[in-house]
């Protein structure tokens, strides 16, 4: 037999790292990103960048906004 039939070979054994890096980075990721909720800016941020995006007239944008403002209220009531 030839000898890359013999192992993984060398593509093999870069498959596996590779697979091996991106679970150690997803497990990485999922450790250290705190468990809060985002504060009530940065909800509003969201929310207004959302409606930028999605609204496509002038009157859509305003009553997003408006939708924005309610839920920033709600939320710095409830804090």
């Amino acid at each position: 037999m030839r000898r890359s039939q013999l192992g993984l070979g060398w593509f093999g054994s870069l498959v596996v790292l590779a697979l091996a890096v991106g679970a150690g980075y997803y497990a990485y990721q999922q450790l250290s990103v705190p468990d809060e909720t985002p504060s009530c800016a940065a909800a509003q941020n969201a929310c207004q960048q959302k409606c930028r995006r999605t609204a496509s007239d002038n009157t859509a944008m305003q009553a997003c906004q408006q939708a924005c403002r309610r839920e920033a209220d709600t939320c710095a009531a409830m804090r």
